[in-house]
C-alpha cells in the first residue's frame, strides 16, 4: 500500500524538490548581484561626420554641358583631341583628359586597396562597425580598477579627441596586465550610419543591465558618484582576492569597417586590444567603457562571471 502511494506521488515530489532547489539558486544569484557595483565612461555622436577634404567647382565660364565648349555637342571637344584632332588645342585637351583619367584610376586603386573605406566614409550613409571587447581578469589586477576610476574622474568625454584618449588609456591599462587575463571575447555588428546609434544603444543597455548600480559614471562629461552597501555575507577582504574577478567591457562604434580577431588565446586578445586602441579620432563615433566591480570591497566570483557573461572564453 505504502509502496503504491510512493510510486504514485514520486514524480510530484521530484518536481517539488527540483523547484525548491532552483528557487534557492535564483535567490543566491539575486543576493550576489545585489552588491554588483560598476563603472562607466562614455560618449560620442552619430551625426554625419564632416569630410576632411572638399571639392571646389571649376571657376570661370567653362562648362561641360550641352551645346557649350569648343566644338559641337556633348563630349565632342574631348574626343577629338584625344585622337589627335582639333587643331591647336588638341595637345592641351589631351593633357587635361589624361590627367582626369589618371586621377580617376588612382582614386579607384586607393579605394580597392583600402577595401572601399574611403568611398563609404564620404557616402550619404557610410558603413559603421560596432565592436565589443570583453576581458575578464583575476582580482590581483586591482590597480586596473584604480586606473579606470581615475580615468572616469578626469576624462573629457565630450570631444572625439577626449574619447580617443579614453579608448587608448583603457586598452593600454588592459595591455599592462596580460598575466591576469583569464577570459576574453570579441564580437561585432556591421551596419550603416543610419540606424547605428539605435543598435549601439541596445548593446550598451544590455551590458549596463548587468550592473546593479553604476557607482561611478562619466558620460558626456556628467560625472556621478554613488555608494552601495556591500553584502555582509561576503567576508573576503580586499587583500584576499582568491576566486575574485574583474570584467571590463569596451563598446566602440567606428566609421568604416573594422575587423578584430576572434579571441581563442592571449595573443588574439592582445591583437584585438591593440587594433581597437589604434582607432583614430576621425573614425571614432562612440565609446562605452564598463567595468565591475568598481566599489572597494565588492567582489565578482567565478559563478557571477559565468552567470552575467556566459559568452566569455577561457584563454
Amino acid at each position: 500500500m505504502i509502496k503504491n502511494i510512493w510510486q504514485k506521488f514520486k514524480p510530484l515530489l521530484t518536481v517539488i524538490i527540483i523547484a525548491v532547489f532552483m528557487a534557492q539558486i535564483v535567490l543566491d544569484a539575486g543576493s550576489a548581484l545585489a552588491a554588483r557595483s560598476g563603472g562607466r565612461i562614455g560618449g560620442g555622436s552619430f551625426s554625419r561626420p564632416s569630410p576632411s577634404r572638399s571639392y571646389s567647382a571649376p571657376r570661370g565660364n567653362s562648362s561641360y554641358g550641352y551645346g557649350r565648349g569648343y566644338g559641337g555637342g556633348l563630349g565632342f571637344p574631348f574626343l577629338i583631341p584625344f585622337f589627335g584632332f582639333g587643331g591647336g588645342f588638341g595637345g592641351l585637351f589631351t593633357i587635361i583628359l589624361l590627367g582626369v583619367v589618371a586621377n580617376f584610376l588612382f582614386s579607384a586603386f586607393r579605394q580597392f586597396r583600402d577595401g572601399g573605406t574611403e568611398e563609404n566614409e564620404f557616402s550619404p550613409n557610410p558603413a559603421v562597425s560596432l565592436q565589443t571587447v570583453q576581458v575578464g581578469l583575476v582580482a590581483e589586477a586591482r590597480s586596473l580598477q584604480t586606473d579606470l576610476n581615475r580615468l572616469a574622474l578626469s576624462a573629457n568625454t565630450q570631444t572625439p579627441e577626449g574619447l580617443t584618449k579614453v579608448l587608448q588609456e583603457t586598452t593600454l591599462a588592459l595591455l599592462r596586465h596580460p598575466d591576469y587575463w583569464v577570459y576574453g571575447r570579441t564580437a561585432k555588428q556591421d551596419t550603416q550610419l543610419q540606424g547605428a546609434e539605435t543598435q549601439f544603444n541596445q548593446l550598451a543597455l544590455m551590458e549596463r543591465g548587468k550592473l546593479a548600480a553604476e557607482t561611478l559614471s562619466n558620460y558626456r562629461q556628467e560625472v556621478q558618484e554613488s555608494a552601495i552597501a556591500v553584502a555582509d555575507s561576503r567576508t573576503d577582504t580586499v587583500g584576499d582576492s582568491v576566486g575574485e574577478y574583474i570584467v571590463v567591457t569596451l563598446l566602440v562604434a567606428t566609421l568604416g569597417k573594422l575587423t578584430l580577431p576572434a579571441v581563442n588565446s592571449s595573443a588574439d586578445l592582445r591583437l584585438a586590444l591593440q587594433t581597437l586602441g589604434g582607432v583614430s579620432s576621425d573614425r571614432l563615433l562612440a565609446v562605452e567603457i564598463l567595468w565591475q566591480p568598481q566599489a572597494d570591497g565588492d567582489t565578482l566570483s567565478s559563478d557571477d562571471v559565468l552567470l552575467a557573461y556566459p559568452e566569455l572564453k577561457l584563454i
